[in-house]
């Protein structure tokens, strides 16, 4: 990386900070303002226990000062304290055991969605009119128009239960990432697709792409040496938020295969009011976002030189 690119990343960063504290603060407001608290449920605690739990955990404070009190520890010290519902462990902890599932997870899925959307949308934009492009647009509309929890029990009643080829669940062998790998990669496959056809589309149409045909150039350099090339910048701009959105929205495909990841254990903090571990998620989503976006900005000026990163932007 040179020294324009490093330094734009790094002020790229540091404009970040104010996003996530301002993120922080609204989440916390947020959670506060729902009805109902962390230990308010079906057992009924005696008035000097429930007193106890809350000066444990600070809660008996007023609002402003536990507010200020967790954005010292987390901004500061990288500290988002300990989980209200899982008793004994921080939410820390809690991240660095389940974080590496859900970016397993969402790594395998993005790569499984550009290893296939991009030739499929190279040729069903090759291919435009017949069965291969309605083929590909069928793939693309219901991608996106199949909610997960469909495709995944679709999946594992015909993959799992009738064929046996692969497990219905857990996360114990790479033969378990199958299913839930092919689920999460569904939708970003068809969104991929769809934008290689239309890009492809458009710059089999150029001038250029005509003197290549005329020079006796085969169809296969034509199309993913010359047309390809030239049509990856829209599909690269929209991987950064695909990329975020795979690992911070596969908590429905980790609850229905019961992969031990982030997702998971996020949606039990939304649901048990586990205030820590909803607020330390949520700022992990948020880098995770961040750098998504970064890393997808930087690429894009090395793909293409027309592109220049104007430092003045931050």
């Amino acid at each position: 990386m040179s020294r324009g690119l490093l330094r734009y990343s790094v002020k790229r960063i540091i404009a970040s900070v104010p996003t996530l504290f301002i993120l922080a603060t609204l989440v916390f407001f947020l959670l506060r303002l729902a009805p109902g608290g962390p230990f308010d449920g079906d057992r009924v605690f005696p008035a000097e226990v429930k007193a106890a739990i809350n000066a444990h955990y600070g809660l008996d404070l007023p609002l402003w000062q536990q507010w200020l009190k967790w954005m010292e520890a987390a901004f500061l010290h990288f500290d988002f304290g300990e989980s209200f519902h899982y008793l004994g462990r921080t939410v820390n902890e809690m991240i660095v055991h389940s974080l590496p599932p859900s970016l397993l997870l969402g790594g395998l899925s993005l790569l499984f969605a550009v290893l296939v959307g991009v030739p499929l949308g190279v040729l069903a934009a090759w291919r435009q009119g017949t069965w291969m492009d309605s083929g590909a647009i069928f793939i693309a509309i219901a991608g996106v128009s199949l909610p997960s929890y469909l495709v995944a029990s679709t999946l594992v009643l015909v993959f799992s239960l009738y064929l046996g080829w692969a497990p219905p669940a857990l996360w114990e062998s790479p033969a378990s990432a199958i299913l839930p790998v092919i689920t999460l990669a569904l939708r970003p496959l068809a969104i991929t697709a769809r934008l290689v056809r239309s890009s492809v589309i458009e710059t089999l149409a150029s001038d250029y792409i005509r003197t290549a045909h005329a020079k006796g150039l085969s169809v296969s350099r034509v199309l993913f040496h010359h047309a390809l090339r030239n049509s990856l910048i829209p599909v690269i701009t929209v991987l950064g938020p695909l990329a975020a959105g795979l690992v911070t929205g596969s908590f429905l495909v980790e609850m229905v295969f019961q992969i031990p990841g982030l997702g998971k254990h996020f949606v039990g903090a939304v649901l048990n009011r586990d205030y820590p571990m909803v607020m330390g998620v949520t700022l992990v989503y948020g880098v995770i976002l961040i750098l998504s976006n970064l890393a997808v900005d930087l690429l894009c000026a090395v793909l293409d030189p027309r592109i220049r990163l104007d430092e003045r932007e931050i």
